[in-house]
């Protein structure tokens, strides 16, 4: 509760107003050659007090007249009014205790008006002072609550869109695979149990997976192995897979099925256009403080360029979307077609989870 809010706050509130005291012990003993142990007796004590009552005082009138909502000119006539009776029954209060303090300690000459005067002037100035602070206090609270509630709304947007890129894959994913599915139907009805028999491992594998949980690489790269032994159902020995991970980057994270889209379009705009078939490769090494990750794929080369496997489709831009929102700058995602082949390079933060202990 402003300068009160927090035992710190109120221990350099206190400070301050005791600090006060002496500097008015100091003029005490120049205005009357009083001793400064009778001095710091009378003006500590009734500094502390009035520090504590405006204190408390002019906390609820910033309240209770907040500057954005009241006018200013009514905001100083209630401060105004406020200070005069608080410095006026200060003053009283010093009198009353400046009289019973001399019946106790030698010394301690009685209070003049120009001391009365002076005692007057300053406790206004005081609690106009006092009221500034707390002023400017709430309305540091004020802005440091906007501040924390805005962060709150961007994580918040940032969850719903994370799961809502992560809603994207899994119906093209099973888009592609109930295609794959339906053309051996008529083929190979064993063909297509088998494979639909993988697809539901599959799916219960990676549809478990929580949106907001990453994973290590390594799991990642044998869920896109489990989806090639689906597609290899109806490709053969025409689909072919290879990966490669370097020392240390099998257990960095990222954002589960991050991979599967670019798997499932090497798949098929790749492989599936080719006759003779082709390979899929995932290569991953850890650089530093990155992990780079490299998809890449056999392509027509007859192809112009223009189709999905050039950047175009849903799983690319999933990706890049994806990553912006969870790595923000710190991560990219650059694709090329080089001759035969199309490739999709990846470079993110590496995280690692801590090695647990058996």
């Amino acid at each position: 509760m402003g300068a009160f809010g927090t035992r710190r706050g109120t221990a350099l509130y206190l400070a301050a107003w005791a600090l006060l005291g002496v500097l008015l012990a100091g003029l005490t003993v120049a205005a009357g050659d009083a001793p400064w142990g009778t001095s710091l007796l009378f003006t500590v004590p009734l500094s502390l007090v009035y520090g504590c009552a405006s204190g408390f005082s002019s906390y609820y009138l910033c309240r209770a007249y907040p500057l954005a909502s009241r006018a200013l000119p009514a905001v100083l006539g209630v401060f105004t009014c406020t200070a005069v009776c608080a410095s006026a029954l200060w003053t009283a209060a010093g009198g009353g205790y400046a009289e019973v303090l001399r019946g106790l300690a030698t010394g301690l000459p009685s209070m003049s008006r120009a001391f009365a005067a002076l005692m007057f002037g300053l406790g206004v100035i005081l609690y106009g002072l006092t009221a500034v602070a707390h002023y400017l206090a709430l309305e540091f609270e004020r802005a440091r609550t906007l501040e924390r509630r805005e962060l709150e709304m961007k994580l918040a947007a940032q969850e719903a869109e994370l799961r809502m890129l992560r809603t994207q894959i899994d119906p093209h994913f099973l888009f592609n695979s109930l295609n794959s599915i339906s053309a051996l139907t008529s083929i190979d009805p064993v063909a297509a149990r088998g494979m639909t028999l993988q697809l539901s491992d599959f799916l219960r594998r990676s549809l478990g997976m929580d949106a907001q949980r990453k994973v290590a690489l390594d799991e990642e790269i044998a869920l896109a192995q489990a989806f090639l032994a689906i597609e290899q159902v109806r490709f053969g020995p025409r689909l072919r897979f290879e990966h490669a991970v370097g020392e240390g980057a099998g257990r960095c994270l990222l954002p589960p099925l991050l991979l599967q889209p670019l798997v499932e379009n090497a798949v098929k705009h790749g492989i599936g256009n080719r006759l003779d078939g082709g390979t899929v490769r995932i290569l991953a090494e850890r650089a530093g403080p990155l992990l780079r990750i490299r998809v890449e794929n056999d392509a027509d080369e007859d192809e112009d360029g223009r189709g999905p496997a050039a950047g175009c489709g849903i799983g690319l831009a999933n990706v890049r979307q994806r990553l912006l929102a969870t790595y923000a700058h710190e991560a990219s995602v650059h694709w090329a077609r080089l001759d035969a082949r199309f490739r999709v390079d990846i470079a993110l933060p590496a995280e690692q989870e801590p090695l647990t202990e058996s």
